[in-house]
């Protein structure tokens, strides 16, 4: 498999600011995974593991190779992973 980045789908759509007008920013709705596009090493495809789009969805910080030892997603938010996604990586 190729390398993979690590994707949110937020509660709210993606603004410029990613915070609205009382300065709080959108919860996590769904963690993804996602490849890297064709020919980068960073930049994300256009489709999650689990086959949605990735338009709208924001680049974690952390990235799965960064931290090898680790699950691919940020522990803070185990709770909303992508079952589809991780089965994915898990296989």
């Amino acid at each position: 498999m190729s390398e993979i980045v690590v994707v949110y789908e937020l509660d709210r759509p993606v603004t410029t600011s990613t915070e609205s007008a009382g300065g709080e920013r959108p919860s996590v709705h769904r963690v993804h995974a996602a490849p890297t596009a064709p020919g980068s090493h960073t930049e994300t495809g256009p489709r999650t593991l689990c086959g949605k789009d990735t338009f709208a969805m924001v680049r974690a910080a952390r990235q799965p190779s960064e931290q090898q030892e680790t699950p691919w997603y940020p522990a803070e938010h185990r709770a909303v992973v992508c079952p589809d996604c991780d089965a994915v990586i898990e296989t």
